[in-house]
C-alpha cells in the first residue's frame, strides 16, 4: 500500500471550501437582487412579491449552477472558461425566472429595470467573486500551500516541455519531484534540474515509499503498451494517474480533456469524490445514517443481548480493512461465530454450513443484520453507507495480484452495500470468476457515481439486498 498522499490544507478541507462557494454564490444571488431593489426603486424594504424572486432565483442558482460544473477543480485551467460558464450558467438562471413569470402571468408585478440591473450585477459580483478567489488561491499556491507533489514518466521532448510549463506556473500548485526514464542517456544527465528517478522499473517501489500525489506519464500515443505496463506496476497503489498525450495536431472527437498550465492532460485513474460530489456524499452519509441509528435502536440493542447470549465473546467483531486510499480502518460487525483464532495473515470466509458461525449468527448473516454497527463506522467517516465492500487486508494482498484494478475500489469510502451486492454479488468469494464479476460492479459504480445512483441502490437494497441465497 502506498503512504498517506500529501495535499495541503485546502485540499484536506475541499468539501468544506465547496460548500462555502455554494453559499457564497446564493448570497451574491440575493444580496444583488436585494441591492437592485434599493438602487432602482429606493427603498430597502422588499414587497412579498419581490421577496419571493428572490427566493426563487436563489433555488434556480442552487439547481443550475452545478449543472455547468462551475463548482469543479479550475486548478491550471484557462480563466475564460470558467467565466464563460459562470455566464452561461447566471444567464439560464435568469431565463428560467422570466419564463416563470411569463407562464405565472406575474412579470406586470415586477420592475423591468429591478431585473434588468438584478441581472447585470449579479453577473458582474459572481464573476468578481471568481477572479478574486483564482487570485487568492493562486496567491497560496505559489506560496506553498495546497501543493501536489507529483513524478513525471517520460524525461524527453514532451516531458520536458511539460516540465518547463509547470515551472513557468507555480500558481498551479504543482511541485515536481523528478522524472522516470529509461534512456541510458539521461540518466546521470536530469532534464530541466530535476533529478531523474529512476527506471520505469523503479516507479512503482518509488511510489510504494514516498509520498507522492500524483504520477503524470509524457510519453507519445504510440508507446500505449508502455503506457499500459506502467498502469499494470501501479496497480497496487491509489495515487492518481494522469497522461499527457502528445496530441497537437490531432482533432479528437467527442473527448473530454483537461488542460492544466497550457497543456492538454487526459484523467486516467481519479477518484469521483471531490468539490460539491464530495460535500454531497459526505451529507447523504451523515444525515441518513443518523436518522438510521435512530431508527433502529431497539433493534440494535436486542441483537446485542442475542449476540451475548449465544456464545462466549464480545458483542461486536472489529476487522482492519483498506478504506479510502487504501488506509487501514476498522470496521464493525455483529458477532456470528465463536470465538476462534487463525494463523496470522490468514482470514478465511465463512462458508455454507461453517462450524465456526453460531446458530444466531447464522440468522444475522443471512438477513444482514450483522451489517448494522457498520452505520456507526458511517458517522465516524471511515464509511460510506454506498460503496465497494471493504475486504480483509488478507484477502485484498491476494486479489490484487490477480485482478487488474482491484485497488482501484479505493478511490471511494467503502459501503454497507453496494451496486455489486444488489446484483447478487455477496457473501462468499469462493472463486477468481466471482471476485473479478464483484470488482466490475464496483468499478461500474466508481465510474458512474451520482446522488441518485446511490439513492437507487439503497432503495434496491431494501427489496433484494439484506436476504441473499449467498449470505451465510
Amino acid at each position: 500500500m502506498s503512504p498517506k498522499r500529501s495535499g495541503g490544507v485546502l485540499k484536506e478541507h475541499a468539501g468544506l471550501l465547496n460548500a462555502v462557494l455554494h453559499l457564497l454564490d446564493w448570497f451574491i444571488v440575493g444580496v444583488t437582487g436585494w441591492l437592485a431593489y434599493w438602487m432602482y426603486l429606493g427603498r430597502t424594504s422588499l414587497p412579498d412579491n419581490y421577496e419571493a424572486a428572490l427566493v426563487v432565483g436563489v433555488l434556480a442558482a442552487a439547481v443550475i449552477f452545478p449543472r455547468f460544473q462551475i463548482y469543479r477543480a479550475w486548478r491550471g485551467a484557462p480563466l475564460l472558461e470558467e467565466l464563460r460558464l459562470i455566464t452561461m450558467a447566471w444567464g439560464i438562471a435568469m431565463i428560467c425566472l422570466v419564463t416563470i413569470a411569463f407562464l405565472t402571468k406575474m412579470g406586470a408585478n415586477f420592475s423591468r429595470g429591478w431585473a434588468l440591473i438584478w441581472a447585470l450585477s449579479g453577473w458582474a459580483v459572481l464573476i468578481t467573486s471568481r477572479l478574486l478567489l483564482r487570485k487568492m488561491l493562486n496567491w497560496m499556491r505559489v506560496r506553498g500551500f495546497n501543493q501536489r507533489r507529483i513524478v513525471i514518466v517520460g524525461a524527453t521532448g514532451l516531458g520536458r516541455e511539460l516540465a518547463e510549463r509547470i515551472s513557468a506556473a507555480p500558481w498551479a500548485g504543482l511541485e515536481i519531484m523528478g522524472f522516470f526514464c529509461d534512456r541510458d542517456s539521461l540518466q546521470e544527465n536530469a532534464p530541466c534540474g530535476y533529478p531523474m528517478l529512476g527506471r520505469l522499473s523503479d516507479l512503482e517501489q518509488y511510489v510504494e515509499k514516498e509520498v507522492v500525489d500524483q504520477v503524470w506519464i509524457a510519453m507519445p500515443l504510440k508507446d500505449a503498451e508502455r503506457v499500459q505496463e506502467i498502469l499494470h506496476a501501479l496497480r497496487h497503489t491509489t495515487v492518481d494517474i494522469r497522461f499527457v498525450p502528445d496530441v497537437f495536431g490531432l482533432r479528437l472527437l467527442n473527448h473530454s480533456i483537461t488542460e492544466v498550465a497550457g497543456m492538454a492532460v487526459m484523467n486516467l485513474s481519479v477518484s469521483p469524490m471531490e468539490g460539491v460530489n464530495r460535500v454531497v456524499k459526505g451529507l447523504e452519509d451523515r444525515v441518513l445514517s443518523l436518522l438510521i441509528l435512530i431508527v433502529i435502536s431497539p433493534l440494535l440493542v436486542l441483537i446485542a443481548v442475542g449476540v451475548k447470549l449465544s456464545s462466549p465473546g464480545p458483542v461486536l467483531f472489529k476487522q482492519k480493512r483498506h478504506g479510502w486510499d487504501g488506509r487501514e480502518i476498522r470496521v464493525y460487525k455483529f458477532r456470528t461465530m465463536v470465538v476462534h483464532q487463525e494463523s496470522v495473515g490468514q482470514v478465511t470466509q465463512a462458508s455454507r454450513s461453517d462450524s465456526r458461525v453460531t446458530r444466531f449468527g447464522a440468522f444475522l448473516r443471512r438477513s444482514s443484520l450483522d451489517e448494522l454497527p457498520q452505520f456507526f463506522n458511517v458517522l465516524q467517516g471511515r464509511m460510506s453507507i454506498v460503496g465497494p465492500r471493504p475486504h480483509a487486508l488478507a484477502h485484498n494482498d491476494y486479489y490484487k495480484e490477480q485482478i487488474d484494478s482491484y485497488m482501484q475500489r479505493h478511490k471511494v469510502k467503502p459501503g454497507i452495500t453496494g451496486w455489486a451486492q444488489v446484483n447478487g454479488y455477496r457473501g462468499e468469494t469462493d472463486t477468481l470468476e466471482k471476485m473479478e464479476k464483484r470488482v466490475k460492479y464496483d468499478l461500474y459504480y466508481i465510474e458512474n457515481w451520482s446522488l441518485w445512483f446511490d439513492l437507487k441502490i439503497i432503495f434496491l437494497t431494501v427489496f433484494k439486498g439484506f436476504v441473499n441465497k449467498n449470505a451465510y
